[in-house]
């Protein structure tokens, strides 16, 4: 049973960070005018993926400071979920202390 408790959470983190990942590349994309978010299927993916990652990003927001327009928060996301990740691998080999 906590097998699967825990393998659902690793599950769940890492698509997380898929999403993450598909928000920094649409960024880049907005910002360099690769894509345009007035086409209606990029802006619901937008929406979408901005989201999902929203909530996570913006408690983060408020205690990281700001590098002159660049955003660390999803980077200091990831290492949490390592962080996470690492503690439930752990807890799965019964070395959590």
């Amino acid at each position: 049973m906590t097998g699967a408790i825990i393998g659902t959470l690793l599950m769940i983190l890492g698509l997380v960070k898929w999403v993450v990942i598909i928000m920094i590349i649409m960024s880049w994309l907005f910002q360099f005018n690769i894509i345009n978010g007035s086409n209606q299927v990029v802006s619901m993916i937008w929406r979408l993926v901005d989201g999902l990652t929203e909530p996570l990003l913006r408690p983060i927001r408020k205690f990281v400071p700001n590098f002159g327009g660049l955003d660390i928060s999803p980077i200091v996301l990831f290492v949490i979920i390592f962080f996470l990740e690492t503690l439930l691998h752990n807890f799965a080999r019964g070395a959590f202390i």
